[in-house]
């Protein structure tokens, strides 16, 4: 491909202009297309280590660079870009090869590696909610292009079915329990169990006692505790499974905090035996080691003019564990298990500090880990008020409600649209369509940024929507049902096809930029960008469809435009997948 290519010459250019650098050099699309197709900006950071004039340095490279064959010019340009201008021909032979099936614009990686991601991790006797879904959808998105990129991936759903919350559950099952209602909604008979028993331990301490006593039996592996709180786990279990199978995600492993419990003592003995913990009122703790400038220090916290220990807790002082000590616990289970070059965590912003603390203690616990540690952290939805999402009686948004109210509204849509089609057609139609709506609206914004709910937004034909984009999709597919309805030649020759209007080019160029936006989505795991890149490769279609006749062109123009539009097809199919979104042939 293209941009690989000029990313080799890129560099032996570097190294034949400043053999004394060491120079990374990498290519991506250029962001007005008026300036080029690919752009280099590797020159600005080397001339700020050299302490050298960037352009005079990016006139030196584009001296040394063999590039001929594959550009009609490279200029340099503002404050030291080098950009490239790709010859028709090198773009057919390339739109040529994907034609035939050798790649669609991206290639697998040479260096497969294993890469844990860790995402969703709902409570066991809770329904899930609208807070699951961003966790949710990003960790199986970036699940889905590491695998599409040709690494190992384990998905592992680290489930919260351990804790106090079990010895209130426990009361409530034996004193509460609804036999009917848990045969019919057994997690809304689990929820208002908990409910109960919670409000209960507030109001009489003796209800309190019962519930803790009902933990220790439980944490004890008392027979009928222990049957009890797997009946919890299993119907749990079933809920998730039937969320999951909605939105197309799997999990390779579903390792609960429980599945850690024997390894907690350890962790903690360790740390102590290591100087890392230490006793503090009665509990143990890991403190700062004074290692990182106070203002980077997670064990450090600035009060009253002053920074004061913020230690993190890894055993209470009655002798229990923590979250911190659980997650110690799994990191280092995975790092043995599966010998993961990355380990991803997806979770909301709040657990920011959590996971600096936890990458920090492991560091100092296990100090020569290779693994890289990455904490994906995502901001909230919020309301048409500006607050987080909710209902009109202000409860949390179920997710499997939220589910199915996107599918009625696509489903309103579809009827509208076409309504000639079979009940069994608008169903799935308004499937793919209303669930692809709630993604793409949760995978478009910047993951740190919170972003507004809007149904009529999120369901748009028209903008940045996945809707927009399905829509695409089958007006692609609608050209070739026409080309066979009318005796058309739609047959795909990859020979056929050659580059010559300013939209062809347009077109050919936005495709092959498909491997570089995959290759950024995973560096900084920003879906966002393959998001932004399929709403422009939609609209370069457009202007293409617009000024480029296809079934009415010549035989030969017809030929090479189908196999731009096939192309188009594929590369649409393939993003939208890679975000966990389907598409149908109509709409």
């Amino acid at each position: 491909m293209i941009h690989l290519k000029l990313q080799e010459r890129l560099r032996a250019a570097f190294s034949k202009a400043l053999p004394e650098a060491n120079v990374d050099a990498s290519v991506r699309p250029c962001a007005d297309p008026k300036f080029g197709d690919f752009q280099c900006i590797s020159v600005m950071p080397l001339a700020k280590t050299l302490k050298a004039n960037p352009r005079q340095l990016a006139t030196a490279v584009s001296e040394v660079l063999e590039v001929d064959d594959l550009c009609d010019s490279v200029e340099v340009a503002g404050p030291g870009f080098l950009n490239f201008r790709v010859k028709a021909e090198a773009m057919e032979a390339v739109c040529r090869e994907a034609a035939r099936g050798e790649h669609l614009f991206f290639g697998k990686t040479s260096n497969p590696r294993t890469i844990v991601v860790d995402f969703s991790s709902p409570n066991v006797a809770k329904p899930m909610h609208v807070g699951h879904i961003r966790s949710t959808i990003l960790g199986d998105c970036l699940a889905r292009l590491f695998r599409l990129q040709g690494h190992r991936v384990v998905t592992d759903n680290h489930i919260g079915d351990w804790g106090t919350q079990f010895g209130m559950l426990l009361v409530g099952w034996k004193q509460h329990l609804d036999e009917g209602a848990l045969e019919s909604d057994p997690i809304g008979e689990l929820e208002r169990i908990y409910k109960l028993v919670n409000v209960a331990c507030k109001e009489d301490p003796a209800v309190l006692d019962r519930a803790r006593a009902e933990l220790v039996k439980l944490q004890a592996a008392d027979d009928e505790n222990l049957g009890i709180w797997k009946k919890m786990i299993d119907l749990s279990k079933v809920q998730f499974e039937t969320i999951y199978r909605r939105l197309g995600v799997t999990f390779d492993e579903t390792l609960g905090e429980s599945f850690y419990n024997g390894r907690l003592g350890e962790v903690v003995s360790d740390l102590a035996g290591g100087g890392i913990a230490r006793e503090s009122e009665g509990a143990m703790c890991v403190f700062s080691d004074r290692q990182l400038p106070e203002k980077e220090d997670p064990f450090l916290i600035h009060r009253d003019g002053e920074w004061r220990d913020s230690p993190v807790l890894v055993q209470k002082n009655d002798g229990g564990f923590n979250y911190a000590t659980t997650d110690l616990a799994t990191l280092q289970y995975r790092l043995e298990t599966w010998d993961p070059a990355e380990v991803i965590y997806v979770t909301d912003g709040r657990q920011q500090l959590h996971f600096r603390q936890i990458f920090n203690v492991f560091a100092r616990w296990k100090p020569g880990t290779q693994s890289k540690l990455a904490h994906v952290w995502f901001g909230s939805i919020l309301g048409d008020d500006g607050k987080p999402f909710k209902t009109r009686s202000g409860e949390t948004v179920k997710l499997a409600d939220l589910l199915n109210e996107a599918e009625e509204r696509a489903r309103r849509i579809v009827d509208e649209k076409n309504p000639e089609l079979d009940e069994e057609t608008k169903a799935e139609i308004a499937r793919v369509v209303g669930l692809g709506a709630v993604k793409y609206a949760d995978l478009l914004p910047n993951r740190q940024s919170d972003y507004v709910f809007s149904w009529d937004k999120m369901l748009s034909l028209q903008g940045n929507t996945a809707p927009y984009l399905q829509y695409a999709f089958t007006r692609i597919r609608s050209i070739f049902r026409k080309a066979a309805a009318d005796g058309a030649e739609a047959r795909l020759d990859p020979a056929a096809l050659k580059l010559v209007h300013e939209d062809e080019l347009g077109l050919a160029s936005k495709l092959m930029e498909f491997g570089i936006v995959l290759n950024l989505v995973g560096e900084d795991y920003r879906p966002n960008l393959l998001c932004n890149y399929l709403f422009e490769l939609a609209g370069s279609f457009s202007r293409f469809f617009e000024h480029c006749p296809v079934l009415k062109a010549s035989p030969e123009e017809r030929a090479s435009r189908l196999v731009l539009c096939d192309l188009t097809a594929r590369v649409l199919s393939q993003g939208l997948d890679v975000l966990g979104i389907g598409v149908t042939d109509v709409m």
